[in-house]
C-alpha cells in the first residue's frame, strides 16, 4: 500500500509561504527626541495666580513667599479687599488674588 501506483507521492512536498509584496519599512526610532518649548515673546505675569491660606499664614508670609519681601504685603490686602476687612483677619481656607510682581524692586 505505501507504494501503490495510483495515489500521487506527495513524500518531498515542502510547506511555507512566499510574498511578493515589498517588505514593511523599519519603525521610526524616536529613542534621541527631546521636547522644549522657546519663545521669543516678552514674559507677561499671570494676573490669575491664587493662594490658598493655611493656618499660620499672615499677609506678610505670603508677601515674602511669593514677592521676597514681607513688607509688600499691602499689594496682597488690596487685590482681595472683596474679602478682606482687616489684614490681620484672614482665614485657612480662603482663596486669595495674588497680582503679579510688577515692581520687583519695590
Amino acid at each position: 500500500m505505501a507504494n501503490d501506483p495510483k495515489k500521487p507521492d506527495f513524500s518531498n512536498v515542502q510547506s511555507g509561504a512566499q510574498s511578493s509584496a515589498p517588505p514593511p519599512a523599519p519603525k521610526a526610532d524616536f529613542s534621541n527626541v527631546q521636547s522644549g518649548v522657546q519663545s521669543t515673546a516678552p514674559v507677561v505675569a499671570s494676573a490669575a495666580q491664587t493662594y490658598t491660606v493655611a493656618k499660620g499664614d499672615s499677609l506678610s508670609k505670603i508677601a515674602k513667599h511669593f514677592y521676597g519681601n514681607a513688607s509688600r504685603w499691602r499689594r496682597i490686602f488690596d487685590a482681595n479687599r472683596d474679602q478682606l476687612d482687616d489684614p490681620d483677619l484672614i482665614k485657612p481656607g480662603q482663596v486669595l488674588k495674588i497680582p503679579a510682581d510688577t515692581d520687583p524692586h519695590a
